[in-house]
């Protein structure tokens, strides 16, 4: 793992912590929140139903009490007040009934045949003694009672609130209730809200992490591309440096050999050609051997001028890379079987120097390609000047060569390599085409960085 790796996961990993810190946090707290209000709204519920049937039993009473009030034993006041209480029906499920003090059902609205029953014993579902619970409750002067108890809009048994008091002179216990079943359905509900609103929570807890991370991935991914823009600079940079000293070391021996060998021997050959005519105009024979070396010492001469024009032609610093080409492509041709030709098209502007050498070099690469391996009849070169930038194209009519081969082979293709690198390192590119008609080498190189600063 190099620096900056370990830095990026430095910074994420806290991050990362730090995020699940505050999802468990949020979580906790929002659910305790959702506890307490839960048991808050579920209170307040119980306090507004337990007012209600606080309200509905004192009006039930005051409906009775002036008949309560008059003579305890007129069994006429005693059936008008149930007649009364059981037309005080309020809602669907609303209603008011009436018991003996030994549980026996006086008044009954929505459930006329338990009227006469004794329900002393009567149980609920959960086994709770519903009757004497209720006639327990009002002996103590009235009260509140949970219990189990058949709802009459559904005819299913149901929670519910039950507040009675008690008539003592009648010996009636009078009571009313409220189904809880609908708490249970808005507590659901409340629950279920809640539990969305923690989904969400998280969700965008979790987004928020994503986020960061993308920010944190994508600082990274920018710190890399940079660092590889950096890096890919200086490799170029260090390309043109090293093509550079090649350059220069081509041109110190280009002189090298230009006035230092080629001048001692053009000295040599004058010598000789003193000591030849010297003996001719003594009318002496010259030696054999002396005509052999002075033809050896031209050819020398001729292969250490060749020699230095191949490390670094004059032209190409004098007149420029169309020049030098149209040199270039002569000597080949001169050179072998192999017809080459030159065109320039558009009109020529000053090149930096880095790209006349470059693309002349890929020039001198490519023929030596085609001398070699091509077997081709013709080549030609074209370097095409344009607004845009400058075009070298080489072509020629040989059998070409497989491309993936070649790629996939190290100890082959090296010129290719060569021929690229220096494209790259001044910025330009080079595309190879090669098939059974022939080759291409194209080199385009764009105007910014074609052309000469001066």
């Amino acid at each position: 793992m190099n620096l900056r790796t370990k830095i990026v996961a430095l910074a994420v990993a806290p991050l990362l912590i730090a995020l699940m810190l505050v999802a468990f946090a949020v979580r906790h707290q929002e659910r305790d929140l959702a506890q307490r209000e839960r048991a808050l709204t579920e209170q307040t519920y119980m306090t507004q139903r337990r007012s209600e049937l606080r309200s509905y039993v004192d009006l039930a009473v005051s409906v009775v009490q002036p008949l309560y009030d008059g003579s305890p034993n007129d069994e006429a006041a005693r059936a008008e007040a149930l007649r009364r209480l059981a037309a005080l029906d309020y809602g669907d499920d609303g209603y008011f009934f009436v018991y003996d003090m030994q549980g026996r059902a006086l008044m009954h609205s929505r459930q006329p045949e338990l009227v006469g029953q004794q329900l002393w014993e009567l149980r609920d579902s959960q086994g709770r003694a519903t009757i004497q619970d209720l006639i327990a409750q009002a002996r103590q002067g009235g009260g509140y009672v949970e219990y189990q108890w058949r709802k009459p809009s559904s005819a299913q048994q149901a929670p519910k609130l039950g507040y009675v008091t008690v008539l003592p002179r009648w010996n009636w216990m009078v009571g009313t209730g409220l189904y809880l079943d609908d708490i249970d359905t808005a507590m659901q509900t409340l629950d279920q809200q809640m539990s969305a609103n923690l989904t969400t929570t998280m969700l965008w807890i979790a987004g928020i992490a994503a986020l960061c991370l993308a920010v944190v991935s994508a600082t990274g991914l920018l710190l890399n591309l940079s660092e590889h823009r950096v890096a890919e600079a200086r490799l170029r940079h260090l390309a043109r440096q090293v093509v550079q000293s090649q350059e220069d070391e081509r041109s110190h021996l280009a002189r090298e050999l230009h006035d230092g060998t080629s001048q001692m021997l053009v000295s040599a050959k004058l010598l000789i050609e003193s000591g030849v005519d010297a003996l001719e105009r003594s009318r002496q024979s010259v030696p054999p051997p002396l005509g052999k070396a002075l033809q050896r010492l031209n050819d020398s001469l001729s292969e250490v001028r060749r020699i230095s024009h191949r490390l670094r032609p004059a032209l190409l610093d004098t007149l420029g890379l169309p020049a030098a080409l149209e040199r270039l492509g002569a000597e080949f041709g001169e050179e072998g079987a192999v017809d080459a030709s030159v065109a320039i098209h558009g009109e020529p502007y000053e090149l930096a120097q880095e790209v006349k050498t470059a693309l002349f070099r890929v020039t001198q690469e490519a023929l030596t390609n085609v001398r070699k391996h091509s077997r081709a009849m013709q080549v030609r070169i074209a370097l095409d000047f344009s607004a845009g930038g400058v075009r070298l194209d080489i072509r020629d009519d040989g059998r070409g060569f497989d491309e993936e081969a070649v790629q996939a082979d190290p100890s082959s293709g090296i010129g290719l390599r060569n021929m690229r690198e220096r494209v790259a390192a001044i910025g330009g590119t080079l595309h190879v085409h090669s098939d059974g008609s022939g080759t291409s080498v194209v080199a385009d190189v764009p105007v910014r960085a074609g052309r000469s600063a001066g």
